[in-house]
């Protein structure tokens, strides 16, 4: 199975459009256009009942005492961990794209508020969900699709893995408001292939191209 994400091309750099923020001269970072970007893909084996769409930071750090602070960069040698951007399932088996814009067009503060995503899919609690927590002005729960933000003092790009699963189920077996890791271990044994591009994003204004 093939994955194309339209206007990201693998290893390269994500298009600002698709971003939940991007650099600022006077705040490091400000709101972005937060559309989810278009996905095409091919060569789904016989006997897919349905898709599961995942997209996730793989390049988060798990110490956040630098974060966003002045005057310091968030090491480079830190132990990383994921962050779920994009989590949908029940994609019907028939479906070959997800077109861009679909299911996020802007940033939504508090977060969307629909879990029955378009076309009859289900949609996921994204990791902004924990990251808002206890902001006054962002926090809800975040279902579906919210773009890159990473810390703007990072001295590493950070790399986003968009994935798409098909699965011999037509149903993920998820329920409730899952996450990410949730349909990790759901789909474990029901993936009958799967393909993936990373893209790379940064709001360092050392490492931006």
């Amino acid at each position: 199975m093939k994955l194309h994400v339209i206007g990201i091309d693998n290893g390269q750099t994500i298009p600002s459009q698709f971003a939940l923020c991007v650099s600022d001269p006077d705040t490091h970072a400000t709101f972005a256009a937060n559309r989810n970007p278009a996905l095409v893909w091919d060569d789904a084996p016989e006997g897919t009942e349905s898709f599961v769409v995942l997209c996730w930071d793989r390049t988060v750090p798990t110490v956040g005492d630098d974060v966003n602070q002045e005057g310091r960069e968030v090491p480079s040698d830190l132990p990383r961990t994921d962050f779920f951007h994009w989590v949908l399932v029940d994609i019907p088996g028939d479906a070959v794209d997800l077109d861009e814009g679909e299911f996020s067009q802007e940033v939504t503060p508090r977060g969307k508020d629909a879990a029955d995503g378009p076309r009859d899919t289900r949609q996921g609690l994204n990791d902004y969900t924990g990251w808002f927590a206890g902001d006054a002005d962002m926090e809800g729960l975040y279902f579906g699709y919210d773009g890159p933000c990473p810390p703007w003092n990072d001295s590493l790009v950070h790399e986003y893995v968009f994935a798409v699963y098909a699965l011999d189920i037509g149903r993920c077996p998820v329920s409730g408001d899952f996450t990410g890791s949730d349909v990790r271990d759901a789909i474990e044994l029901h993936v009958l292939a799967e393909a993936s591009v990373i893209g790379r994003y940064t709001l360092n204004p050392r490492l931006i191209d």
